[in-house]
């Protein structure tokens, strides 16, 4: 069977999501056109496709969010149609729009879905129509919202009615600090959706989140493929996606379905999407909002129902009748996802853009990684965060953890801080494996977790992490084929004690002999007889004591040496070494009290102060936007402001001074 028309397809998106609308388009023998700015002109998604095209450089605007930029590629490659994946444009009526205009096939919805459901407000408008239940809410401009407040309890949440994607929403806990809030999330939809409106609605305390994947053709067919739950979120960004849920019973597994079905056969949906609920302690659901567009989370379903949803997006836009009856879909098995971020949990989250020093996917029978990358590389601090999603499958909910769990023991990332050892702590959490979790899960528990990932290493031998180390440091000539001035030396460096230090301690070596490959002596007075057995790709194994073991090893621009051992990552470097990149008589290690940089590399969006101004502890100076995320930059102390370095517009990073400040007496 084949599509009426589409014979080649745009992709106006990147990164993961870019590579996995390729894999179908591959399975359809449709070809695939990717796009690219230019920072990613060498990305997978870019070097993977039949044609690539270039977007230019400069601000998303003028790239990935640039509709007559984008039509004008489709039409001059001689696209039938453009799939949007998530994100940038996906819900936007304009792309759709112009590729009406054109005779191009957008494969996702129409405008009157998208614009009914892709705005809050509206939607939970037509939801009471449908007949389905809602929380309550407010709406209006900022001023009448304010006027009416009175009538909400609170705690509630503000959230922009074109918002998505965890982005513009908020927890008010009381009326005073209402104003500020709607001042702030209007101001992020308005830089990230284009629409400043922003509405509140009841918070619901401890819920669930539970959505439910459909189906709409445009012969008026519409079909469920049962439910995901979604409930482990962070700032409303969801990292942990799972289904079937282990919390519906059949009876309200199949009202909401029958629910999600109910809505969108109202008003004609003709695409994949996602029909979102709120789910209280006693399983009663509300309508939350409608997704016109594939989810990030889809991989959970396809694990478990074994049917590929963008294929079946692209046979809907090319107008054939859905070719599955919603009898014909059955849940298998139990899925897992887990999104993994550039970010450091143990720094509140902190975006942590930067040059990978070594990338490596783990490979198990029943897993998934969907990922735009297959070596390290470079992540940028104008995109999202997230890396790549890793996906297991299995019989039951407990074997679909286990092997998530062991997965991301071996999913091996350096040079960058990601949330990888805090989704480990989180899977193997008593309380998520009882299903005793709502969506404030990580608002309880996050401080727990992040403790428990640092005491795993502070318990963890280092006794072996290090004897790779020294194997490596010893032979790192002839294992990454590159001179090494301190083996050049001389045998008599390598038959000298020295010390290898970590982040936690100072750790003697003492060698007695050092054959090639091989290492005998103590380590941490420790007598050990170590020898490689293999090291590639980052990938050492070592024979010690009789005992095999498994790392990987890379090392970044500053000499220090990454380990990485189930999981666990120990930076080390020797003492007696100096790093021969670096020239030390130009480094200036401290900064002068006062000055304050950027905590990673990003965008100024806001400067609240100037020069002369007197400030106090918590004043916020400006603020910096990284990976979507709006981060503020706060007075320590009260202080006068004795210059602001940057302005509105700026791109900065961590070596940029953004502001001076002279502390009060």
């Amino acid at each position: 069977m084949t599509t009426h028309r589409i014979k080649k397809v745009l992709i106006a998106n990147r990164g993961e999501i870019a590579m996995r609308i390729m894999r179908s388009l591959r399975k359809m023998n449709i070809e695939a056109v990717a796009i690219y700015a230019e920072a990613d002109k060498y990305s997978l998604h870019a070097v993977s496709a039949d044609e690539a095209w270039s977007l230019g450089s400069g601000e998303l605007s003028d790239t990935y969010l640039n509709v007559q930029k984008i039509v004008s590629i489709a039409r001059q490659a001689k696209a039938d149609a453009i799939h949007p994946g998530y994100g940038f444009l996906s819900e936007n009526p304009v792309l759709v729009e112009a590729c009406n205009q054109h005779n191009i096939i957008f494969i996702g919805p129409d405008v009157r879905s998208m614009e009914l459901m892709g705005n809050k407000i509206s939607a939970r408008e037509y939801a009471v129509k449908s007949g389905l239940p809602v929380t309550k809410g407010l709406t209006g401009t900022t001023a009448e919202i304010l006027e009416s407040a009175g009538e909400m309890p609170f705690p509630v949440l503000v959230k922009a009615a074109a918002g998505g994607g965890g982005k513009g929403m908020r927890i008010v806990n009381d009326r005073d600090a209402l104003a500020s809030v709607l001042e702030t999330t209007s101001r992020e939809a308005k830089n990230y959706f284009g629409d400043g409106t922003v509405y509140l609605e009841q918070f619901i305390e401890e819920p669930r989140h539970i959505e439910v994947q459909i189906l709409g053709d445009k012969h008026g067919n519409v079909i469920h493929l049962f439910e995901r739950e979604c409930s482990i979120q962070r700032r409303y960004q969801k990292i942990i996606e799972e289904s079937p849920s282990p919390t519906l019973t059949p009876e309200v597994r199949a009202q909401m379905g029958a629910a999600a079905v109910k809505i969108c056969t109202d008003i004609g949906y003709q695409s994949a999407g996602t029909i979102e609920f709120l789910v209280d302690k006693n399983l009663r659901f509300y309508f939350l909002e409608m997704n016109t567009r594939i989810q990030v989370e889809h991989p959970v379903t396809e694990m478990v129902t074994g049917i590929d949803l963008v294929e079946e997006q692209i046979y809907i836009a090319g107008g054939l009748p859905l070719r599955i009856s919603q009898d014909e879909v059955k849940q298998s098995g139990h899925a897992i996802e887990c999104r993994i971020y550039a970010e450091d949990p143990s720094n509140n989250f902190l975006p942590s853009p930067g040059k990978m020093t070594l990338y490596h996917e783990p490979s198990f029978e029943h897993l998934r990684i969907d990922s735009a990358m297959r070596q390290a590389t470079e992540v940028f601090s104008f995109y999202d965060p997230m890396i790549s999603k890793l996906i297991a499958w299995g019989n039951t909910r407990e074997e679909s953890i286990l092997l998530a769990i062991r997965s991301l023991e071996k999913y091996v990332i350096h040079g960058i801080k990601t949330n990888i050892s805090y989704l480990r702590q989180l899977l193997q959490h008593p309380n998520f494996a009882a299903n005793t979790i709502s969506t404030r899960f990580c608002d309880a528990h996050t401080t727990e977790l992040i403790d428990l990932a640092a005491a795993e290493k502070n318990q963890m031998n280092p006794l072996l992490p290090v004897t790779a180390f020294v194997l490596f440091n010893l032979n790192k000539s002839r294992l990454t084929g590159t001179s090494n001035l301190w083996e050049e030396i001389g045998y008599w460096r390598h038959t000298m004690a020295f010390k290898v230090s970590t982040a936690q301690q100072q750790i003697p070596v003492e060698p007695e002999t050092t054959a090639a490959g091989s290492f005998q002596g103590l380590i941490n007075n420790q007598p050990v007889d170590a020898s490689l057995r293999s090291f590639a790709d980052g990938h050492l194994s070592l024979v010690s004591n009789n005992m095999v073991t498994e790392f990987y090893l890379s090392e970044n621009e500053e000499g220090d040496t990454i380990v990485s051992h189930k999981g666990v990552l120990f930076t080390m470097r020797r003492n007696d070494q100096l790093n021969e990149s670096v020239d030390y008589a130009q480094t200036d290690h401290g900064d002068e009290a006062g000055n304050l940089f950027a905590p990673m590399p990003g965008k100024v969006i806001k400067v609240n102060v100037k020069q002369g101004d007197q400030v106090v502890r918590g004043t916020i100076l400006m603020v910096v936007e990284a990976m979507k995320m709006e981060n503020n930059i706060v007075a320590p102390a009260p202080a006068l402001v004795e210059k602001v370095n940057v302005r509105e517009g700026d791109m900065v990073d961590t070596k940029t001074q953004l502001i001076h400040l002279i502390q009060n007496e």
